[in-house]
């Protein structure tokens, strides 16, 4: 029986659990002790991690490792990526590899990394403080402020104008070092691929809305978008450019850009699970689970058939005003609606909702499947029109 040791489960994490099982392999999950509770019933052994760092993770693995002995090792999210690939790199095994997890960490590296392959991406500074890049703001706002390390949009802001830019700084004083980025438009996408010895296996586009200036939180995502042949073959290119620059071996790729006039921006790229159920869609899209196909491709073990797309989903994301819920409309209504797979809303009345600044703000979720474009954009509209959480 093949060993996996999964290094973080979370929440969304849970159907990596499931696949485990249906693969016949054995279980070893490393976690917090606030989360390893719920997953003794579901996992053969676990390892307590004992705290949220790049450290925490990579003594934890260590720890496991010694009686795990995995065969495959499989990073959750953002903070469990160094940490699986310190291990990969040490015991010879599958991985995306250590260079890629590395990179996956630190945005500053990868601006660095692109800027040196020639991959389009926009005018950067790395700021050991957030005023000390003001001379050069001042000739590029509008500006992005961004963390080096970081998932959801959290901490990502727009400045306007030098005036925005100075008021930033003045509030972002002891963050220490922060990406600038000159703002670039455009229509923006993710690319999610799963690659095998280096090239890509099955392969997505995903086209998405946000909230737009100042922290562009995501709001939508619609799997499987449909796009002329020429604007199809620049993303692909984009995407083999990426994974050569990152030196991605065996795994899952994320990578997020805008198409703007010039060509395509790298916005960030990552060798981990995408967030908003974004897995959970493209299993439906294309009629395979994609956390299966990982664990897979961790294991060496043989892939189905590369799938077609099958159907088109999308996720929905709403938020609503800050201020404290007074009502829930339109859930049951969405519920039974024939293109919803799943809907939740996380608030209820008397909660308070915070103004939207990351994607920890958003109120629920809503997976919507349906044959075809044209069909799942009538449902998209018939959901944003039923539900809304009223706030006061």
């Amino acid at each position: 029986m093949q060993r996996l040791l999964l290094v973080g489960v979370g929440v969304t994490g849970r159907p990596y659990l499931a696949a485990a099982r249906r693969l016949g392999v054995h279980l070893h999950v490393v976690e917090t002790e606030g989360q390893a509770a719920s997953l003794t019933d579901h996992v053969d052994r676990i390892t307590v991690c004992r705290g949220m760092s790049d450290e925490a993770w990579y003594e934890a693995v260590s720890e496991a490792a010694r009686s795990a002995r995995p065969d495959g090792v499989v990073a959750f999210s953002e903070p469990h990526v160094l940490a699986a690939a310190l291990l990969t790199d040490e015991l010879g095994l599958r991985g995306t590899s250590l260079k890629a997890a590395v990179l996956s960490r630190n945005k500053a590296l990868q601006r660095a990394r692109f800027s040196a392959a020639g991959i389009g991406q926009p005018e950067f500074l790395v700021a050991e403080q957030l005023a000390d890049a003001r001379g050069w703001a001042a000739g590029k706002v509008p500006v992005v402020v961004k963390p080096l390390s970081s998932a959801g949009s959290a901490g990502v802001e727009l400045a306007a104008d030098i005036a925005a830019f100075d008021e930033a700084a003045a509030r972002r004083g002891g963050e220490g070092k922060l990406l600038v980025e000159r703002a670039v438009t455009g229509p923006e996408y993710s690319w999610e691929a799963l690659v095998r010895q280096g090239e890509v296996w099955l392969a997505n586009l995903t086209a998405k809305e946000t909230t737009g200036p100042p922290h562009f939180v995501e709001t939508a995502h619609r799997v499987a978008v449909e796009v002329d042949d020429e604007v199809q073959a620049e993303v692909s290119r984009l995407g083999t450019a990426v994974l050569q620059a990152m030196g991605v071996e065996d795994g899952i790729v994320h990578l997020e850009f805008r198409l703007t006039p010039d060509g395509p921006a790298v916005m960030e790229a990552a060798v981990r699970t995408p967030g908003d159920r974004l897995m959970d869609l493209l299993g439906m899209a294309y009629g395979v689970d994609w956390y299966e196909m990982v664990i897979r491709l961790a294991l060496g073990r043989e892939l189905p058939p590369c799938p077609p797309v099958l159907c088109r989903t999308a996720a929905y994301l709403p938020s609503a005003p800050p201020g404290k819920v007074s009502e829930v409309k339109g859930l049951a209504e969405v519920l039974a609606h024939p293109g919803v797979v799943e809907a939740e809303v996380n608030v209820a009345p008397g909660d308070a909702v915070a103004p939207l600044r990351s994607s920890a703000g958003r109120v629920g979720h809503v997976l919507l499947k349906a044959p075809d474009t044209r069909t799942l954009e009538a449902a998209l509209d018939d959901v944003r029109g039923a539900l809304h959480v009223v706030t006061h």
